[in-house]
């Protein structure tokens, strides 16, 4: 089968499309004729060289896709033919995957593989850390970066929870697309956005793919009992923790990855996403496309999401 591999780290030209062989299934493994594979930061640092693949996993990268199940174990509740999707360790940029069965979901109804392909990770990082924040109906939701694609999945799926949401993006329209997928309020970063947060009366609980460069102000911007919860670094992996203001808002600090999880925990966050977010797509959460790029161009790809002009995901179509 053809893969866009990584043969030696470094910037988007690295890519090459070569022929690999596919795992042999075990005996828990389904095998899917890929469609469609999502685009995530993680891919961005594991081209880099920052974020190697778990051991077991194939080395290039890919965390989400979508297409047709050709293999299936006969405990699997599917069967070959059935339209699948996928969390993936790695290994989704390729025209075939090996997953173990507990990570597929079926496609929704009314969506095409390619958004289908753009949800599952979004999906499972956004449920799995609002479960991990304790988050409740009528909290205050800060989402920043919400024009990404763990955002805009964020700013849906916690209105669909009740919660009223903030979301942060860069410049004024973009800002307002948030606005339009359910933000209650949608402030430009560039402008500034601690001073109305506060206004606001701050967050219960702050999604943050920033890193280091929030750290301050995301504390100063938790309520008493708020729940910060780091789930990237694109500014920063170092930042001072004001550890008095913690303490005297009695709040915490989280942080988390998803695919260096054990099987057993991805699998639980799959089906709560199957559980919670599958009934209500595409009706309350509808997945947000930017745009496809054929596998073969798996750099242009990275080139798109390296611009700051993507909202939403960016997605590879194989075949």
């Amino acid at each position: 089968m053809k893969a866009a591999i990584v043969p030696t780290p470094g910037g988007p030209e690295v890519f090459s499309l070569v022929d690999v062989e596919i795992e042999a299934p075990g005996p828990h493994d389904c095998v899917i004729g890929i469609t469609a594979c999502g685009v995530n930061r993680a891919d961005i640092l594991q081209r880099q060289g920052r974020y190697p693949s778990p051991p077991g996993a194939p080395d290039w990268p890919g965390l989400e896709v979508a297409g047709t199940l050709l293999e299936a174990p006969a405990s699997s509740p599917f069967a070959p033919g059935d339209r699948v999707c996928a969390l993936l360790p790695g290994g989704g940029y390729a025209e075939r995957a090996v997953v173990d069965a507990s990570l597929l979901l079926p496609v929704p109804g009314g969506l095409t593989d390619v958004e289908a392909a753009s949800l599952v990770e979004a999906a499972c990082t956004v449920v799995s850390n609002l479960d991990a924040a304790g988050a409740r109906e009528g909290e205050t939701l800060l989402v920043h970066g919400g024009s990404g694609g763990v955002g805009t999945a964020a700013i849906q799926i916690a209105k669909a929870r009740g919660m009223r949401v903030i979301a942060t993006a860069g410049g004024a329209e973009r800002a307002a697309r948030c606005a339009e997928l359910g933000a209650d309020i949608a402030l430009d970063h560039r402008a500034g956005w601690q001073e109305e947060v506060a206004r606001l009366g701050g967050a219960d609980v702050i999604l943050d793919v920033v890193g280091a460069a929030y750290l301050g102000a995301n504390v100063a911007a938790l309520r008493t009992g708020g729940r910060l919860v780091v789930i990237g670094m694109q500014k920063g992996a170092r930042g001072e923790l004001d550890l008095g203001m913690l303490m005297a808002k009695r709040a915490s600090v989280l942080a988390t990855t998803l695919r260096a999880r054990p099987l057993a925990e991805r699998a639980a966050i799959v089906a709560r996403v199957r559980e919670e977010v599958w009934p209500l797509v595409p009706g309350r959460v509808r997945p947000v496309v930017h745009a496809t790029v054929p596998l073969a161009r798996a750099g242009d790809a990275h080139r798109l999401l390296d611009s700051g002009e993507v909202f939403g995901k960016v997605v590879l179509t194989v075949g």
